[in-house]
This record gives C-alpha cells, structure tokens and sequence, in this order.
C-alpha cells in the first residue's frame, strides 16, 4: 500500500469542498484530506449516507482536519449556490474537487433521453455549477483557489458504451482548458485529474456487473504496471494539486493509470464482444442492485 510522502500538515491550511464526498472515490480524498489537516465539506443527495461518512472519516482526523456534510443535489445551481454560502459563512473554501459522477454502460442506441440527462446533468452541470460558485467568490473576494475536477482518459479517446459519461466529462475538459486561461491572471488554478481503474464497489456493479463486462477501462490485464490503481496514490495527487507548492501548474488532465491509455484498449471498446443475452444479463443484474440498494435505504 503507497502510503503518503506529504507533511502531516501539509493541508492544515485548506478549507475544501467534495461534491459526491460520502463514497467511492470521494470519501476516500476526504479521509485524506482530513488526516492532513484540511477542513473538508462533503455533499450529496442522501443524508443517511453522508451521516456515515462523517462519523466513519471524523476517526481519521488529525492535525485539526475536519469534515461536515451537506446535503445537496449538484444537478440544482440554486442548490450548489446555496450550500456554497452556508459554506463560506465559515469561512472562504481554497479549494474544489468536482467528484460526483454518474455512468453506465449500455449500447449507445439503447441509451433513453432520461438516461443520458442522469449523466450530463451530474457530470457536467454539476461540474459547471459548483466551479462557477465557487470562481465567483473567489474573484469577488481577490482569493486564489484550486478546482481539480476528476475526470477519465477517454476524454482524448472516446469511448464506445460510455457515450453520456465521455460526452460530459470531455465538456468538463474542455472547461478546465478555458477557465485556466480566464482565471489564471487571478490566481485561480483549475486542473483535472483523469484516473485509470481505481476499483470501487459502487462503481463496479454498474460497469462491470458480470464477468464478460470486466475488459478494457475495467480491466487490470492490459494496463502495463500490471495491476488495479491503489488509492492512496490517488490521494496523493489530489493532495499535492490541492497543497500549496504548485502554483503554477494549470489547465491540466492528468492521466494516473499505469500507462494505460497509452498502451491498452483503456476504453469499454471490448464490449463490442458481448451478445444481447449478456447485455441483458448485465441490466437485470444492476437494476436488481439499484432495487435493493432503494429498499435498504427506505429502511433506514
């Protein structure tokens, strides 16, 4: 397990925001986060989720780290502006991290405009929504700030099966390039980092339901390091875009993946081989989870 090279301290500083902070990926940057000191703000829609997230990362506070939770739907502007003003009520953030996301696979002829909006308005909205919430107060206030939005390698590639969520994270690319030059005179970074296969069980069970689905972008076996991404490495890069030190690193997608777009169908492209009788195996498969998931959470 990489473990941090950083300062204890090194985030002792930093007041930062993780939309879709209560799992997957984003839980894990805010267990980080705190363990170095950061005053760290989570969002989603669930609050029971949330809830969890807190007692379980409050543990793993130090160095006068925090967490709060939020709960807010970053698909509503009026939701994000809102929860950005109870934030800075406290105190101005330094920083964003643009998590939360949504995807599946599916051929591209099968995707419903509800299915397709699900996607976008999560990932790009939601990206566009907090960064200008964000950038507004920031250049009101004459603050500098760092936006790192997560991202996947497919937004130099494409990727077949994945249309909503290549479209919307290519457009929050392409917002990364643009902002970096309009914000740069004013001290505000934005860079984005584009991850290989970092495992998570929420995000698993819907790209890789069954054993055929697991190739390409959810694959280990062709990616040249040989082996699944380990969060803490993860961790680290977000720490170090988030840290100070760095200033004048911008407008940048940085790929951590092992090599794996550069050497491998790092994409869902291997799909292709799946018959209509998997593709329906792989649907029954993750609406019965989402069912159960439903279930769980009205018992709550």
């Amino acid at each position: 397990m990489t473990q941090s090279t950083f300062r204890a301290d090194v985030l002792s500083n930093k007041r930062i925001l993780i939309t879709g902070g209560g799992t997957g990926l984003g839980k894990e940057l805010a267990r980080h986060f705190v363990a170095h000191g950061a005053a760290v703000h989570i969002c989603g829609r669930r609050e029971a989720i949330l809830q969890q997230a807190v007692t379980e990362l409050s543990a793993s506070a130090q160095h006068g780290g925090s967490v709060a939770y939020h709960i807010c739907d970053v698909r509503e502007a009026d939701q994000i502006e809102a929860m950005v003003d109870t934030i800075w009520k406290g105190g101005p953030l330094t920083g964003l991290v643009n998590n939360a996301a949504a995807n599946f696979i599916s051929p591209s002829v099968d995707i419903s405009p509800r299915g397709f909006a699900a996607v976008r308005s999560t990932v790009m909205d939601g990206a566009l929504f907090a960064t200008l919430a964000c950038g507004r107060r920031w250049l009101a206030e004459g603050l500098p700030g760092s936006v790192v939005s997560m991202l996947v390698t497919w937004v130099w590639t494409g990727s077949a099966y994945v249309l909503p969520s290549a479209m919307a994270k290519s457009a929050v690319h392409a917002m990364t390039l643009s902002l970096a030059v309009e914000w740069g005179s004013r001290n505000i970074r934005v860079n984005a980092v584009a991850p290989g296969p970092f495992p998570t069980e929420s995000a698993w069970e819907k790209l890789a339901p069954i054993p055929k689905a697991n190739v390409g972008a959810a694959s280990a076996d062709e990616v040249p390091m040989r082996r699944f991404g380990r969060m803490p490495e993860l961790c680290n890069l977000l720490t170090f875009l988030q840290a100070d030190g760095c200033d004048y690193l911008t407008g940048q997608t940085i790929a951590i993946d092992g090599g794996h777009h550069l050497a491998a169908p790092s994409t869902f492209a291997a799909l292709g081989k799946l018959t209509s009788e998997d593709w329906s195996e792989a649907k029954t498969l993750v609406r019965g989870r989402a069912e159960k998931e439903k279930s769980e959470r009205s018992k709550r």
